[in-house]
């Protein structure tokens, strides 16, 4: 049974096995709304680049099994060695205290499913759950209608989280592919300020199929920063939705570092819904064999003066191929608009390709807007000028692709995140680099 009929079929099920119920009628529409469209394929637009069959013609296990026995030194091999941060910790879908570590305050955080058995959560969850997730999109339709694991967090006026919050979903122990629908919902009011590092781990040999939405609330004068390693091994796939609704004054940066998983699709729309707006988008893609990594960008500038960045890198080699579409929408009213969007590639071997095509639709006439993209192979003037100074073929590659993607990370702030994604690069460059 191919994964489209398992959805249909499970769906009564799955309301079933829930204690909360509020959100049945909401599920069911948007159960429908995917039945109506389907799965996309290499026939649309958006989709053009990135073949899901290898996706969807499994068969996935929609209820995984709570079971594990993940240990405490398991979980610090996927640390950033950040003593000074919290760390929540999901493993198959469920919330596991006894691996976390939690000490914020005065903020209101819940596992998901907790948030919605909690009837005084209801007002919350009706002013902003749901309202700025893509409508009629295949991927957010189903995880609304499946949604029961991730995380609510609401950091209230003025409060200043001062350590980063490191989520960590994890999946173990499945006998079968396994299908997890995680929503996540982050509100900073005015004035108010966190940081979150988002990883997702599958330790078996079976498959795991994860769809994730985020929804990003940033009120005037307030920060939010939302960092995604994804370092996942080749039996996983990831898809993963984030919106970001800012008020004015505000900043959001959204960083997507992509060195793991066998498929990758990272789909992220900024809405400005204010003046004086700083929305930043960062990504590092350093893959091989026979991945893909796919992002699709949108920034919608709605009001005047507000400025958005895009930079993302990528680095392919072996049969690895990217997609890279970034969109930055100005409407008429929003003069005065900086927005800036590159997207630099590196080809390392004849069987790695990319599709890169950034976008711009402008409206009004008061603007500063680029757009580009590179794609090609090392420098040889720079690599004979390293060589000539005793340094191997493969360190002075190594170095010119570690300078080439380093500037993607300048606003990263963590230093332990920077460094977790340095010695990352590292890695998958196949040198020893000093930090």
């Amino acid at each position: 049974m191919a994964l489209y009929d398992q959805i249909i079929d499970n769906h009564d099920e799955f309301l079933e096995s829930l204690r909360h119920r509020f959100l049945d009628e909401d599920r069911k529409s948007a159960l429908r709304a995917f039945e109506s469209i389907g799965f996309p394929t290499k026939k649309d637009e958006e989709y053009k680049y990135t073949n899901l069959k290898e996706i969807t013609e499994k068969n996935y296990n929609f209820f995984p099994k709570e079971g594990h026995n993940i240990t405490k030194e398991q979980l610090e091999q996927l640390h950033l060695g950040e003593e000074n941060f919290d760390w929540i910790v999901f493993v198959n879908g469920k919330l596991h205290k006894e691996l976390s570590k939690v000490s914020i305050e005065n903020v209101e955080f819940l596992s998901f499913n907790y948030a919605l058995n909690d009837e005084k959560h209801k007002e919350v969850f009706d002013k902003y759950f749901n309202t700025i997730a893509a409508e009629k999109s295949a991927f957010t339709d189903l995880n609304l209608a499946y949604c029961k694991y991730g995380f609510f967090l609401k950091v209230p006026k003025n409060v200043v989280i001062e350590k980063p919050i490191h989520v960590f979903y994890l999946s173990q122990n499945q006998e079968e592919n396994t299908f997890y629908n995680t929503r996540n919902l982050l509100i900073v009011e005015d004035g108010a300020k966190v940081e979150i590092i988002e990883s997702h781990h599958n330790f078996d040999d079976t498959f795991v199929l994860t769809n994730s939405v985020t929804e990003i609330f940033t009120y005037p004068n307030a920060k939010a920063d939302w960092h995604k390693l994804q370092n996942d091994n080749d039996t996983s796939y990831l898809i993963d939705n984030t919106f970001a609704k800012q008020e004015k004054d505000s900043l959001t940066t959204v960083n997507t570092f992509s060195f793991g998983g066998k498929l990758v699709r990272n789909n992220l729309d900024f809405i400005h819904n204010g003046q004086n707006i700083n929305s930043f988008m960062n990504g590092i893609t350093i893959i091989g064999k026979d991945q893909l990594v796919d992002h699709h960008t949108a920034v919608h500038h709605n009001q005047p003066n507000c400025e958005s960045y895009q930079n993302y890198k990528g680095i392919f080699k072996d049969k690895a191929h990217g997609v890279f579409n970034g969109k930055v929408f100005v409407d008429k009213i929003a003069q005065k608009t900086n927005a800036y969007q590159q997207n630099n590639n590196v080809l390392l071997s004849e069987g790695a390709s990319i599709d890169t095509k950034p976008q711009l639709e402008i409206f009004a006439d008061d603007v500063k807007c680029s757009h580009g993209c590179t794609v090609g192979q090392l420098n040889d003037d720079a690599l004979f000028y390293l060589r000539a100074r005793g340094i191997s073929k493969k360190e002075a590659q190594a170095l010119l692709l570690y300078a080439f993607a380093n500037d993607a990370m300048q606003n990263i702030d963590i230093e332990p995140l920077k460094e977790k994604i340095s010695r990352l690069l590292a890695e998958k460059l196949e040198v020893d680099i000093e930090f």
